[in-house]
């Protein structure tokens, strides 16, 4: 995935203001619109532009935008990391009613469609009474959370108006219960934590996205967990019975004799908790021995002498 300046597309310095983004738009969008422009790929660059000032615009979306830093150049590969808007609360009503599917891969990985007003899949729309905006934040969690359930403490960033009528970045803290049995990707309601309402319209809800951190021994597919558990070479053959570990604590398991590199044994109702709980998969690896001895090597050449195996010999050549 290929990163985006949006800063450079709209041909504004990164600290421009609000009102230097609005002009610089119209002026694109004027020059590279497809029914009057004559530029080439003007259509392309019409889509770049409107992108750009989708998130430019919106002053929580930029803030989150610019917290990824300055040194990265347009058309770098780009993977963001999954706390990169850690703390960054969005609200939905400062986008336009665009199609989401005219925007590239970069911004749906950013914001992803719940960033387009009525996209979001709780998202309420203002009514006669003014209901205050629903908004998201992401909340970042380690799997074995999901196991058992924790509270955390989020300090989220928001704008509202400043004493000058000027939006501001401003912070407020929630303590959050993170139920037994969530998954990445979940959203968390909680009610009326969202944008104030106006006048006696009450607040909108917050929405809590759910991210597992990075895991050094796990990775969680839904409700399933995937462990790579390294085997050597005889126990892999043999079989054996081994220590493995389960985000509820270690348990024994066997391996068949004569397992290969890549099966999934499957340990039922070990994975993420719920009222059919999902399963832990082992997926075996194969670990050989180095060899850095001469011990090893003579042990290497007698394993080679007697299984005279040919692991090519499948390919014919």
């Amino acid at each position: 995935m290929e990163f985006k300046d949006y800063y450079a597309i709209m041909g504004v310095a990164r600290d421009a203001t609000q009102d230097e983004i609005k002009r610089a738009y119209r002026k694109l969008a004027r020059k590279y619109h497809p029914d009057v422009s004559k530029e080439a790929d003007a259509e392309t660059h019409f889509k770049e532009v409107g992108e750009a000032y989708e998130v430019l615009k919106d002053p929580e979306k930029r803030a989150a935008y610019d917290q990824l830093g300055a040194d990265w150049r347009a058309g770098q590969d780009f993977r963001p990391p999954p706390d990169w808007d850690q703390g960054f609360e969005f609200h939905g009503g400062g986008f336009t009613q665009a199609d989401p599917d005219q925007f590239s891969d970069f911004f749906e990985t950013l914001f992803g469609r719940a960033g387009f007003s009525g996209a979001h899949p709780h998202q309420s729309r203002r009514e006669f009474h003014a209901r205050g905006e629903d908004s998201h934040a992401k909340v970042l969690i380690d799997l074995e959370d999901a196991y058992r359930g924790t509270t955390r403490t989020l300090t989220l960033r928001h704008t509202e108006l400043g004493p000058d009528g000027r939006p501001r970045i401003a912070e407020r803290t929630l303590n959050v219960s993170i139920p037994k049995g969530v998954r990445q990707g979940q959203h968390i309601r909680l009610a009326k934590q969202g944008g104030a309402g106006i006048g006696r319209g009450e607040a909108g809800d917050l929405f809590l996205e759910v991210e597992f951190s990075p895991h050094p021994l796990y990775r969680a597919e839904g409700k399933n967990v995937y462990l790579t558990l390294p085997l050597a070479p005889w126990e892999a053959a043999l079989g054996a019975t081994v220590k493995v570990p389960t985000p509820n604590g270690a348990v024994d398991l066997r391996i068949p004799p004569d397992s290969s590199g890549g099966r999934k044994l499957r340990l039922k109702g070990r994975g993420i908790p719920a009222k059919e709980p999902g399963d832990l998969y082992v997926v075996l690896q194969i670990a050989l021995p180095k060899a850095d001895s001469e011990s090893a090597k003579a042990a290497y050449a007698a394993f080679e002498k007697a299984l005279g195996f040919d692991p090519r010999a499948h390919l014919g050549v």
